[in-house]
């Protein structure tokens, strides 16, 4: 196989494209960062709640989410400044007069796009979960967020629920277990006793807790008696096992978890039928395989919307593309909802901003008649 040979034009362009990318990618971090963050980084530090040191390590932490946002932004502009200048100085008409075609013009571009997509897919996969983790130890919290984990029968029918107020690691604080009955109602699952625990632990094999108070409910929900014991196990077994994950996962914000972590936690949520999550989860777990792509497509759209005539205005293919970013970002967030609602399925959602983009580059193509 031949391998095709680097020539000066190759080097000029990719350094060119290179310089004019990492710049767009760092004024997007400085917009993105300085507004809130660093404000509120530094009325925290100047309050006395943490010190210099943590407030640059915060800082720091926030990179990784900003450069997963930045990379296909900073392709765009980076690759439409460049080309834009080079249509403005005639240097794209000279290399279309020597006879080089749109797809020779284009290949060190699409070289340095798939680099990025590289690093975007590394940043989103391994940095930002990394960066979240390393966050969070900073702040040294509990996780405040309420979870239920529901525990069925054979008919899908809830034979128990906890309801954990806070935990760290493998400690619960304020947990309550709902008994309910064994014959269940149509409208209503009765209860048969409920549990208050002030503290509990998550062993390997099962869930102990300490400090319990009993309440027994009568057939007319009415409490009947009040006992006190020192330790119950509850959920045993696999059981224990798939709640303490679903509660660890549950609590987390997506991009806090690395694939292959989400990929199990699909299965999980899968398994437990638990649909909504299920379609969202595995909607975000594509969208990370697609949004990387997106820096070889907004590469080529930004190299289209620079080829323009000499007298042509600058702000119109700026503005497009500024309009791209923008309704990129700004339907994400509506297309994990149809996904997580089941209104379309999750591979839809998670493909049609990159297929409108491909739809888009044709367009353009066409439009420019290169």
């Amino acid at each position: 196989m031949k391998i095709p040979k680097i020539t000066v034009y190759d080097k000029y362009i990719f350094s060119q494209v290179l310089v004019t990318t990492l710049v767009a990618i760092l004024l997007f971090t400085i917009v993105w960062i300085a507004p809130e963050m660093l404000l509120n980084t530094i009325k925290s530090t100047l309050a006395g709640e943490f010190g210099v040191k943590t407030a640059i390590l915060r800082i720091i932490y926030e990179l990784p989410k900003i450069l997963g946002k930045a990379f296909p932004v900073g392709l765009l502009l980076g690759t439409l400044f460049t080309f834009d200048k080079l249509s403005k100085d005639s240097e794209l008409t000279i290399f279309r007069a020597v006879g080089m075609s749109f797809k020779r013009i284009l290949a060190p571009v699409l070289v340095l796009s798939f680099i990025f997509t590289a690093l975007c897919f590394v940043t989103i996969d391994k940095l930002i979960p990394l960066a979240e983790k390393k966050s969070g130890d900073l702040s040294g919290s509990y996780i405040k967020t309420q979870y239920i984990y529901t525990q069925k029968d054979k008919n899908n029918i809830p034979t128990s629920a906890v309801v954990i107020s806070k935990f760290s690691k493998d400690t619960m604080y304020n947990v309550i277990v709902l008994d309910f009955k064994k014959k269940n109602y149509d409208d209503v699952h009765q209860l048969n006793n409920i549990y208050h625990a002030k503290r509990g632990e998550i062993l390997k094999d099962k869930w102990r807790l300490y400090g319990i108070t009993q309440y027994e409910i009568s057939g007319d929900g009415v409490f009947v008696d009040i006992n006190k014991s020192r330790v119950m196990d509850i959920l045993q077994g696999e059981d224990a096992q798939n709640a303490y994950r679903l509660m660890t996962y549950s609590t987390k914000k997506e991009r806090e978890i690395t694939n292959s972590d989400m990929k199990s936690y699909i299965k999980l949520l899968k398994k437990e039928n638990l649909d909504e999550e299920y379609r969202y989860m595995l909607n975000k777990y594509l969208q990370r395989f697609f949004h990387p792509f997106v820096c070889v497509l907004l590469a080529i759209l930004g190299v289209l919307l620079g080829f323009s005539k000499p007298r042509e205005q600058r702000l119109v293919g700026f503005t497009i593309a500024i309009g791209c970013i923008f309704l990129y970002y700004i339907t994400l967030p509506f297309f994990d909802l149809l996904a997580e609602k089941g209104v379309l399925h999750p591979f839809i959602t998670a493909v049609f901003p990159p297929f409108a983009f491909t739809c888009a580059i044709i367009a353009f193509y066409k439009a420019k008649d290169i």
